[in-house]
């Protein structure tokens, strides 16, 4: 176990989101079949949100029904600590984090074999970490891009045979820790992006920024249709120089079939906030809502025709 992380309470309000917050530091429970991680399926470990301490593997994971990310065993036993709990009239067996102790739901004598233990975890309490071994070079790539609403490109990036996860979020502003209301007010100077984790084996940078160019007017500044503001630039965050000048080939070969000035930033990447659970694989979960039918959903049909007619993406 790493080292033992105490912070004010003031202190965990300024680096956690309010329901990370209400979940790890209040003991509080999110809505079942509402959490992010509830049937999320990638390869890789799953970290206290809190602090960072890696809790479970997906190799561990498992469907229980409850709508609730479910763990048959921990990466390991001095990760966590258990408490007795009491509340609500029935007595239950509580997990937190050893290392910074916050809460992160329950454990029940119900799960599957080996263990016959069910973990019951929270996904506003967790942070996910893809799977970065397995591939020739020992690590897979990551590339970020930001094309208007991240529900569209968040939706767009999974289609693709060979992202293994995508995760929105904000990059590119001067405020820590910003929530999605402040970065909608278009003062924090981030943009809304979605972070793609891909196997270049499978996927190539070049065709993910094909996917970036298609889902989105890269002629309209701080625009895409109704949404207005700096927060939905077109921007490139490349992780590389090799992305740098891929990026920029790209956009300069688009370019002559273009009328109007591409105004997409190509910048290096900066820190990373991922924006809050409910942000995440926002239109697998919301697919009758009015915006998911009226805008993303005629971005989707763009890219699966596009996929057929280049059927060496996959």
């Amino acid at each position: 176990m790493k080292k033992k992380i105490v912070k004010t309470d003031d202190e965990w309000k300024r680096i956690l989101t309010p329901e990370q917050y209400r979940v790890l530091r209040t003991g509080g429970t999110e809505c079942a079949f509402a959490g992010a991680y509830y049937k999320y399926k990638n390869n890789g470990v799953y970290a206290c949100a809190g602090c960072g301490q890696e809790l479970f593997r997906s190799s561990k994971k498992f469907e229980s029904g409850t709508g609730w990310p479910s763990f048959f065993e921990p990466v390991d036993r001095d990760c966590i600590t258990e408490k007795k709990d009491t509340s609500h009239g029935m007595v239950r067996t509580e997990v937190l984090c050893s290392r910074c102790d916050g809460h992160l739901g329950h454990v029940f004598s119900d799960g599957p074999a080996p263990s016959g233990l069910r973990y019951c975890i929270n996904s506003a309490a967790l942070v996910f970490k893809p799977e970065k071994a397995g591939l020739p070079d020992g690590k897979l790539e990551t590339a970020t891009f930001g094309s208007g609403c991240f529900w569209c490109s968040d939706a767009a990036f999974r289609m693709l045979d060979g992202v293994k996860s995508v995760e929105v979020g904000y990059m590119g502003g001067d405020k820590k820790n910003p929530t999605y209301k402040e970065v909608c007010t278009g003062t924090t100077g981030h943009a809304e992006i979605s972070r793609v984790t891909f196997d270049p084996t499978k996927v190539t940078y070049d065709g993910l920024l094909e996917i970036f160019w298609k889902i989105h007017d890269p002629t309209t500044l701080n625009r895409q249709g109704n949404d207005v503001g700096t927060q939905y630039r077109s921007v490139i965050f490349y992780h590389s120089p090799e992305q740098k000048a891929a990026a920029e080939k790209s956009r300069d070969e688009l370019q002559k079939t273009m009328a109007k000035k591409i105004v997409t930033e190509i910048t290096p990447a900066s820190e990373f906030y991922r924006a809050e659970d409910y942000h995440q694989d926002y239109y697998s979960n919301n697919q009758q809502a009015p915006y998911c039918r009226a805008v993303v959903q005629p971005k989707l049909e763009k890219v699966k025709e596009h996929l057929k007619k280049d059927v060496s993406r996959k």
